[in-house]
């Protein structure tokens, strides 16, 4: 099984902005690799400004 055809492991977003002003923008997703010393990162946009932050999903998050 290919790294792409599981669930991420971890989700990216884009981030504008400080503190409760910050808009937060999912554009991909993350896989961890077997050894735990890094990932795989998949975008849908690459952003010219602001910050990336990868974090895993929510358990609340229904998929």
């Amino acid at each position: 099984m290919t790294t792409e055809s599981k669930r991420p492991s971890h989700e990216v977003f884009h981030i504008e902005g400080e503190g409760k002003k910050a808009f937060w923008t999912k554009i991909g997703g993350a896989w961890s690799h077997d050894d735990g010393e890094g990932f795989t990162i998949s975008l849908t946009c690459l952003p010219l400004n602001g910050r990336l932050v990868v974090r895993k999903p929510k358990k609340d998050d229904a998929r």
